[in-house]
């Protein structure tokens, strides 16, 4: 009867006796949310037109100068300053998302008068608008300069 008994609680032991959990997974790895999506490529052809433009100091609102931005040609745009005849050529030299990447040859400020200038503009839509960024690179007899200011432009 003890052999009986033994097997007994041997069978009991066995059956409340809890299986070994598996091990856990690691989950050391972080979860990486989706980037947000890239903005689509500004379209040319949606901006192409005639553009009223004001010129502001990045710390300022205080317009600086103002022109008239053709951007009718999609490889090539121009501006014409109101109190000059001369046209200064931009290129574009870059789109990245809906941003248009452009740069001019030396030509006479408007802003610093008398003193050559090249710029380097970002500039996309916001609110039906042109907006964006010029970096001044003002040629002095001493070292040059650089201005960096922000363009909005109204379509004509």
């Amino acid at each position: 009867m003890r052999l009986t008994a033994l097997l007994g609680l041997a069978l009991v032991f066995a059956a409340c006796s809890k299986a070994d959990a598996p091990p856990a997974t690691d989950t050391g790895t972080l979860a990486i949310e989706a980037a947000p999506p890239t903005p689509a490529p500004m379209s040319l052809a949606s901006v192409a037109g005639t553009w009223d433009v004001s010129v502001r100091p990045e710390d300022r609102d205080t317009v600086v100068t103002t022109y008239v931005l053709n951007t009718t040609d999609s490889t090539a745009w121009s501006f014409v300053f109101p109190n000059r005849q001369d046209r200064i050529n931009m290129r574009i030299t870059e789109r990245l998302g809906d941003t248009v990447v452009t740069v001019t040859d030396e030509f006479q400020s408007n802003v610093r008068k008398g003193i050559p200038v090249r710029t380097e503009s970002r500039i996309w839509m916001e609110n039906g608008q042109l907006v964006g960024r010029t970096t001044a690179r003002y040629k002095t007899t001493a070292a040059d300069s650089v201005v960096t200011l922000r363009l909005t432009g109204t379509r004509k």
